[in-house]
């Protein structure tokens, strides 16, 4: 009879094997907050994204990932090139009226994927206080389909009434989870929703 007693260890021991999985899924499921809105008061155009992904955390930089395709297309358009400092490409932007900003102010969310977001507990930063300090802007540009369709689902009908000179436009994500589509066709609608005129010596026309 009491030989038999060690056969109760492996019983406890699969037990735990549970409870630590889900102390480790926990520990993933980590609350991440955005940037930030990077503005100045005469912005004429805002470029709206969703969260800035764990590469862009991490430097504390909006579109940090070596494989976004932001900063290719803010060289075409704008001249703001990743190939400069980030400090100058900043710097351009505020002097094109470009501002930066992010559809949520914090969510939970594991990895960088859009798909990843808890939409249902993701808190919303402040766009209408956003306009309402921003009374030149003409142009919301919503980088991808999620900050596209959570503007819509949050705020079209407030700024619709409350700013009818704000146009709304959908491009595509620049993330290089949106591997869909080429660079160039990207760019293509970029360029077809950007406010100004495109730079005449744009190095992509010429590849």
């Amino acid at each position: 009879m009491v030989a038999r007693a060690p056969k109760k260890l492996p019983v406890a021991r699969r037990r735990a094997a549970p409870a630590a999985r889900g102390a480790l899924i926990n520990q993933t499921r980590k609350r991440i907050a955005s940037f930030a809105p990077f503005t100045a008061p005469d912005a004429r155009v805002l470029v709206l994204g969703t969260m800035p992904g764990v590469a862009s955390l991490a430097a504390a930089r909006y579109y940090a990932h070596p494989r976004n395709q932001f900063w290719t297309v803010m060289g075409e358009l704008c001249g703001a090139g990743a190939e400069l400092p980030y400090a100058q490409r900043c710097r351009i932007l505020l002097e094109r009226g470009v501002a930066l900003w992010d559809v949520f102010g914090s969510c939970v969310r594991t990895g960088s994927a859009d798909s990843a977001i808890e939409l249902l507990d993701a808190q919303l930063n402040d766009l209408g206080g956003f306009l309402e300090a921003h009374s030149a802007l003409e142009r919301i540009l919503c980088n991808g389909r999620l900050a596209h369709s959570s503007f819509h689902r949050h705020w079209a009908a407030h700024v619709k009434v409350k700013f009818p000179q704000i146009r709304v436009l959908a491009v595509p994500s620049t993330s290089p989870a949106h591997a869909g589509m080429t660079l160039a066709q990207k760019l293509s609608l970029w360029r077809a929703a950007w406010p100004t005129p495109p730079p005449t010596d744009s190095r992509l026309a010429r590849r």
